[in-house]
């Protein structure tokens, strides 16, 4: 049977052939990218110039932060998913998140005896504590849009993540230049501005979600525990818990040791329950996610150079004037961004042309594409600053160049991970995988941390940086070859041909098997 897309009156008025809600989305999530990624661009340069970090130390504090940042939205997930729902998750996500950037904007008079650090810790505190209950739940409300066999889910997810990354692009750009230029105050006071302007969207466009993203039990949210309403008592928790990352984030050993533990545990419960609680087929795509998930730690590991070892070179080693101007360092964090904007909807389009003629890789496939060419981008960059020769600046175009390719690469991955991850977990796992598929890259962060401190060991110059991008260049395109070579085993665990929508099939308890319903006729993800 072919995919069918549901009549506009199902989902309220359209616009481009989607609900208005993925819009409303689109621009949230756009001015809470804004305020992430133009704070992001001058952390490393925070780090480094205003708290007097060594190289060293600051990309281990980055990779830290980071690491947080995406490990926070499986507790945000689970509380979304077991009480809160995901539009209420966002909305208080959005306030902390809000709070936070405007902290960031209280500098101090630098070095790290200066009392100030502690605002600033502290303001790191809120953003990892906000993009916990945000980030994954948006994400699925997205999905929540759509029944699972809709044809328009990942054009929908492609949308969205091309909102993302036009904030993405301005983040930088604005908030970066004014850092840089006129301020820390300046660069981060924007970013709290645009996150802002992203929690007045979210709450005005309550209407346009439909409903979606609701409690799952608004009686429980309503009770008192304590004489305080339940739904309270996990605000002021959730708050409460900033000691904790506060502690975490100057401590990142200890952030390596979490990852490890948590990550263990939850591999095991998510295969605990795809083992022993679901019928087979749903297990299968459980285990299909799971490789998704941990291939996709690698690929961040070496992506996320891009906001430490990688920005750090373009300040020091990149001949950065175009047309007579030296463009600031954190602005080139943008080209990412911008590249994805501009390829997102020709790889939209590539990927609906291949799948008609029957030539679409599947989605492990493109996991591969996505390493090889990662790989490749680094070793673009080595192969340029060799011709420029040893003390000379390595031209700029190179740096245009391993952006390219990484974009090349994300878009093989994160928005096919994203839409895998909804599509392929039952509905009542939702937002539990979807927090899982960050949480990898919470652990890819942490490792780009640690990557980006080897280039940075004290005493070593830019020749370091390319010994460091050479072997993890190599090791990316072998990798990338491994996951093509095993691809279509995965594709098999997905069993596309089956897949049903939920309400179709009148399942959703854990353990009920899927009648048939709506397939996909195959096709990947």
């Amino acid at each position: 049977m072919t995919p069918s897309i549901p009549a506009s009156g199902a989902e309220g008025k359209t616009f481009l052939g989607h609900p208005r809600g993925l819009f409303v989305l689109f621009f949230a999530e756009m001015w809470e990218r804004f305020s992430y990624y133009g704070m992001r661009a001058l952390l490393i340069f925070y780090l480094v110039q205003h708290w007097l970090y060594s190289d060293e130390k600051a990309s281990v504090i980055y990779g830290a932060y980071t690491a947080l940042v995406y490990i926070t939205p499986v507790v945000g997930g689970y509380l979304a998913d077991r009480y809160l729902g995901q539009r209420k998750a966002v909305l208080f996500g959005a306030a902390m998140l809000t709070f936070g950037h405007f902290l960031m904007a209280f500098e101090g008079e630098g070095g790290q005896d200066s009392a100030a650090i502690n605002v600033f810790w502290l303001a790191l505190s809120f953003i990892i504590l906000g993009v916990g209950f945000l980030k994954a739940n948006i994400s699925v409300i997205v999905g929540q849009l759509y029944p699972r066999t809709d044809p328009r889910r990942d054009p929908a997810y492609t949308i969205f993540y091309i909102g993302i990354n036009v904030g993405g692009a301005l983040g930088p750009i604005i908030a970066g230049y004014l850092g840089q230029v006129y301020g820390w105050a300046w660069g981060f006071g924007a970013a709290g501005v645009g996150m802002l302007l992203g929690l007045i969207v979210f709450a005005w466009g309550k209407p346009y979600l439909l409903g979606k993203g609701e409690s799952p039990d608004p009686a429980r949210l309503a009770s008192r525990v304590a004489g305080i309403p339940f739904e309270w008592l996990i605000y002021i928790l959730s708050i409460c818990s900033t000691v904790v990352i506060w502690w975490l984030i100057q401590n990142q050993a200890m952030v390596g040791t979490l990852l490890g533990v948590a990550g263990a545990a939850l591999v095991a419960y998510v295969l605990y329950t795809a083992v022993f609680k679901l019928p087979a087929e749903d297990r299968d795509r459980i285990f299909a996610a799971m490789f998704l998930i941990i291939g996709s730690i690698l690929f961040w590991a070496l992506f996320e150079q891009a906001g430490s070892s990688l920005n750090l070179y373009t300040d020091r080693s990149v001949d950065r004037h175009i047309l007579g101007w030296e463009v600031p360092s954190s602005m080139f964090q943008s080209i990412n961004s911008i590249y994805i904007v501009t390829l997102g909807p020709l790889f939209a389009i590539l990927w609906l042309f291949l799948a008609r003629r029957g030539w679409e890789p599947s989605a492990p496939a493109k996991f591969g594409l996505a390493l090889i060419q990662l790989g490749a981008g680094f070793l673009v960059l080595v192969a340029g600053a060799a011709a420029a020769g040893p003390g000379n600046l390595t031209p700029v175009i190179f740096i245009f160049l391993i952006y390219l390719l990484h974009t090349t690469g994300e878009l093989c991955l994160s928005p096919v991970g994203l839409s895998a991850m909804n599509r392929l977990s039952p509905a009542h796992m939702a937002s539990l995988i979807m927090g899982t598929w960050f949480f990898a890259s919470a652990t890819g962060n942490f490792s780009a941390g640690l990557i980006a401190a080897a280039t940075g060991a004290e005493g070593a110059g830019p020749e370091r940086v390319t010994e460091v991008y050479t072997t993890v260049g190599w090791v990316g395109i072998a990798v990338g070859v491994g996951v093509l070579f095993i691809a279509p085993l995965i594709k098999k665990l997905m069993h596309l041909d089956t897949l049903a929508d939920d309400q179709l099939a009148g399942a959703g308890e854990i353990g009920e098997p899927q009648a048939a319903g709506i397939n996909t006729k195959g096709e990947t993800i």
